[in-house]
């Protein structure tokens, strides 16, 4: 059954290549245009190093105000730049591709090849439910931990997620796949550790300061996850996701509103999102796609959210 599910939703992953063909470009793979998520990964990376030296300068609320910010930064980031990064990889050139890489598990704070692994196992199974054992394929799906096959509570999902994460078990299904991506993973882990002790030898006040924020900010990514999923159909392709077509939350967040479309094809590129929403629209309406108002981190303020 599992081979079945996975070779047809291999075949819905090559349907999507006609969306992401590479480019003419002789530095981006798929689009210039992917120069604003770099750019944009880049410009954190400079507000968290800032944070860190103007830090005994500040005055507490500014702290927290600026704590903040990065928090919603690493959900940002995580949901728009690195997701669509791990999808398709930004640069022709497989040197730019590692280090881009190892620059944003640096920025957020855990190793991008774990993650690109953990992710393509979701979309490999879209938030199934549990099996007659209990288990899901998806590790990040929202009935994995669910009561008599619902959806979890989102406040349990979106505080404890983050400690559900199994790195030896992630290493070995990666090592199983690809050893060296699953060295590579390892390598970035071990920047990350090295990058917090040298951060916690030069001022451990900042380094805890850091970590309450640092965490929100997973929280929170797992928060904007469990809307992208509440209320969609883990049995039907065309509302796999749920939707937010709001034109300021996708302009910011690399159009991460277009969820389901994502689902469906999921290699296409994030600027073809509005391209793809067109030409499947009717059919999505048909399938009776959950479509929210809010953004997805607010996804909770929407009035025809499902009971659980």
């Amino acid at each position: 059954m599992y081979r079945m599910k996975t070779q047809k939703l291999d075949n819905v992953y090559r349907a999507a290549y006609d969306f992401a063909m590479p480019g003419e470009e002789k530095i981006f793979a798929y689009s210039k245009w992917d120069i604003i998520p770099v750019l944009a990964a880049l410009l954190q990376g400079v507000y968290l190093a800032s944070l860190f030296f103007f830090f005994p300068h500040l005055n507490w609320w500014a702290r927290i105000i600026l704590g903040f910010v990065y928090a919603v930064s690493i959900s940002w980031n995580i949901n728009g730049i690195s997701h669509n990064f791990l999808h398709n990889p930004f640069f022709h050139s497989p040197i730019l591709n590692r280090l881009f890489s190892i620059c944003e598990s640096l920025v957020v704070g855990f190793s991008q090849v774990f993650y690109e692994c953990v992710h393509k196992r979701h979309h490999q199974s879209n938030s199934d439910r549990p099996d007659a054992n209990g288990e899901t394929i998806d590790w990040l799906s929202i009935y994995r931990y669910g009561k008599k096959g619902g959806a979890e509570s989102p406040w349990t999902y979106t505080f404890l997620s983050y400690f559900r994460d199994d790195i030896a078990v992630t290493y070995k299904v990666l090592k199983g796949k690809n050893l060296k991506e699953a060295y590579w993973g390892v390598f970035e882990i071990c920047l990350v550790l090295i990058l917090y002790g040298i951060g916690f030898i030069l001022n451990w006040k900042f380094m805890l300061y850091f970590l309450v924020f640092y965490y929100l900010g997973q929280s929170l990514s797992s928060l904007n996850g469990y809307y992208k999923h509440y209320g969609g159909n883990p049995d039907s392709p065309l509302a796999w996701g749920v939707s937010s077509y709001g034109k300021l939350y996708n302009w910011l967040w690399f159009n991460n509103g277009y969820h389901a479309e994502h689902h469906y094809r999921p290699r296409a590129h994030w600027t073809k999102m509005k391209e793809l929403h067109e030409q499947i629209k009717e059919a999505m309406i048909k399938a009776g796609t959950k479509i929210i108002r809010p953004p997805h981190a607010l996804g909770f303020l929407d009035s025809n959210l499902p009971c659980r």
